[in-house]
């Protein structure tokens, strides 16, 4: 049996690579494993040697200490890999598939599920609707920031590449679809993005660059990537995109200047979540419910707004007791005046994964580009984080293995 290693989270600001045990098909006690779950048998499950594994935002919530993460968990829920078991009762995915793992850890069999709400799967998380790999309160199922994991409900859950060497030859721009494409792509088709449309994205993280190559993917006329930060903007421009600098006060009067003098869009989309900061002198300051009031104010009436970005329940790193059980000072009465739509919630990866796959294998995505995919080693997950965590316009990619060594973004 071969050694493991993962990303471990050891404490506000703190992650280690450390040797832990190699999957089996029974889930072990461990941090964050609900008592419930112990001992739960997988015979459903698939073990996956990892090929790409990415950093993601939310994952550096847990790493600042803004959540209640406990000390020891596993991280990382983008998980890219090839076959190397299957538990006794899996049918059809076989050893030596390649395959993407959503993020969602979902059933199949429950009453969500069958209605395709894969991100609040009844059945596989004791503590609430909704699982995922290496994440807090997601029922301690082990992170895919390591050599191997186990992938449960394997049949139902993974994403078969139809040819190993076309998906090696695209591995980084497939590396997206764990969760940042479609979750980017779910903000916009729940913000009603379509031919023509105008889009306000808030956020030139990973996430929200995502979400702008969706935006073009769906056919929008203007796309609007909004930030703080002018390595990020950058970026967003590299492929197109209009770019409003909050730093500089309400981004009204910028979108005026885009759309020639009209100051609100068609469809907006918050990326940044409940870390957001403020704008204008407010940048250098936390205010979490800015995007979100911004998003409602840029959004013309009867519009709609999608939040793929993170919002919790408990951050003990929030600056006041009301946003520490997620209480936010939302203006909702604004929204209400507009008849705006709000779509919340994790993205539910599989509505979308196979067609965002075949828009990447046909060259019609070229979403690794667009993030910046950076390719780092295992051993150096710790310092992909710092980066991260200080604003780097990348998205980290982790090659446990080694197999990524001429993959390019």
């Amino acid at each position: 049996m071969p050694g493991n290693r993962a990303v471990i989270y050891r404490g506000p600001g703190h992650v280690e690579v450390e040797s832990i045990a190699y999957p089996t098909f029974e889930l072990q006690d461990g941090p964050g494993v609900n008592p419930a779950n112990v001992g739960r048998q997988l015979n459903h499950a698939a073990i996956l040697k990892v090929v790409a594994t990415n950093i993601c935002g939310s994952d550096q919530h847990m790493v600042r200490g803004r959540t209640t993460a406990p000390e020891g968990l596993a991280l990382g829920h983008e998980i890219t890999g090839e076959v190397v078991e299957v538990g006794r009762d899996v049918e059809f995915i076989k050893v030596g598939d390649m395959v993407s793992v959503p993020f969602n850890i979902a059933c199949g069999r429950c009453r969500n599920c069958k209605e395709g709400k894969t991100g609040v799967c009844l059945n596989v998380n004791p503590d609430r609707p909704g699982s995922a790999y290496g994440y807090v309160d997601m029922g301690g199922w082990v992170g895919g920031q390591a050599e191997y994991v186990l992938t449960p409900y394997a049949d139902w859950n993974l994403l078969k590449f139809p040819d190993r060497d076309m998906a090696m030859s695209k591995i980084l721009d497939l590396a997206m679809l764990a969760d940042i494409f479609p979750t980017g792509f779910h903000g916009c088709v729940t913000a009603g993005v379509k031919p023509g449309t105008s889009v306000y994205i808030a956020g030139a993280g990973p996430v929200g660059l995502a979400a702008a190559t969706s935006a073009f993917l769906l056919g929008a006329s203007v796309v609007m990537v909004a930030d703080l930060q002018q390595e990020r903007l950058a970026q967003a421009r590299s492929f197109g995109c209009e770019t409003i600098d909050v730093s500089m006060g309400d981004p009204k009067e910028q979108i005026a200047q885009v759309l020639g003098g009209e100051p609100e869009v068609d469809c907006a989309v918050d990326a940044v979540g409940f870390e957001a900061r403020g704008h204008g002198a407010d940048a250098q300051s936390e205010r979490p419910a800015t995007v979100l009031n911004a998003v409602m104010d840029v959004t013309r009436a009867g519009g709609a707004v999608g939040i793929p970005g993170l919002y919790v329940t408990g951050d003990p790193g929030a600056g006041d007791e009301a946003a520490k059980v997620g209480s936010l000072s939302i203006r909702l009465g604004l929204g209400w005046a507009k008849s705006l739509s709000f779509t919340t919630g994790q993205c539910p990866v599989m509505r979308y994964n196979h067609y965002l796959m075949e828009a990447i294998l046909h060259d019609r995505a070229p979403i690794a580009r667009n993030v910046n995919a950076t390719v780092i080693p295992l051993d150096r997950a710790p310092e992909g984080y710092t980066e991260f965590d200080r604003g780097a316009a990348r998205k980290y990619v982790i090659d446990p293995h080694g197999m990524l060594g001429s993959a390019t973004s």
